[in-house]
């Protein structure tokens, strides 16, 4: 198996450098903020995180292509970072420190690009997440203060704590009376979003979580370091991996009720 470590060091790296860049403009009185095409909100620190990772990645990966949200594809071949500067932009805006920098490496493989490194840094909440492709999924301050994640063994949607992110996306895409159905079934709901129910499934501390609309950038860094610690990571049509354009994931027990539940009235 290929040795990724040195890609996750480089991500750890990748994400100092944008945790400096957002958390200085965090709450600052004179954020410039736009409204993308899809009127979703960007900000200045979005730009700059991605520009800083992006010009870090030419330096030290010159050979690797980059997709991030901001700025789309450069290069090719079969080694790609991905790359959200600031995931939980509307949260970022407003001072809600529920918000992170995503970065992936992914490899070509059988079914395309898969994700083989992830980091999800939140310097608001003081957290940051990773893993690597047979390494395991850790949190901590750094590689060498972390301790290993591992996936919940809830094993019955009586016990279960279920995370999303907002009802909308359910209901646009006719798929809110199977979330409900769900929502009744399980033992908690919350509405944490963006980044956070991935890394806590991934902790043991939500058994299972989904979103029904969403861009490769939001869960490639999520996906690796959710099966690295054992869970289950899919789209809603249950392909492996951050490719569907929806996400659910689980502890791995629970995974065929929850996409049972989220298609069984689609």
């Amino acid at each position: 198996m290929p040795d990724y470590l040195d890609d996750l060091r480089l991500a750890h790296v990748l994400a100092d450098a944008a945790d400096a860049a957002t958390t200085d403009r965090f709450k600052a009185l004179d954020l410039k903020v736009e409204t993308k095409p899809d009127m979703t909100p960007v900000s200045e620190a979005d730009k700059a995180a991605e520009e800083l990772i992006r010009g870090q990645l030419a330096r030290a990966r010159p050979r690797d292509a980059i997709l991030g949200e901001e700025y789309g594809v450069e290069g090719t071949g079969p080694r790609r970072w991905v790359i959200d500067p600031i995931d939980g932009t509307k949260n970022y805006v407003r001072g809600v420190p529920v918000w992170a920098t995503l970065i992936s490496l992914m490899e070509a493989g059988e079914g395309g690009f898969q994700p083989v490194v992830g980091v999800v840094s939140a310097p608001a909440l003081g957290r940051r997440w990773w893993a690597a492709k047979g390494y395991g999924a850790f949190s901590g301050r750094s590689l060498t203060k972390a301790s290993r994640l591992q996936v919940s063994r809830v094993g019955e949607l009586a016990d279960a704590s279920f995370a999303y992110s907002s009802l909308s996306g359910w209901e646009e895409q006719g798929r809110l009376d199977g979330f409900l159905d769900l929502t009744r079934e399980v033992w908690r709901t919350r509405a944490y979003g963006d980044f956070w129910p991935y890394m806590m499934v991934a902790e043991g501390a939500v058994d299972m979580c989904a979103e029904p609309e969403l861009s490769l950038w939001d869960m490639a860094a999520n996906a690796i370091i959710v099966t690295e610690a054992g869970g289950t990571f899919t789209g809603l049509d249950s392909r492996p991996g951050p490719h569907s354009g929806n996400a659910a994931a689980s502890n791995g027990l629970l995974h065929d009720e929850l996409l049972g539940y989220l298609n069984q009235r689609y």
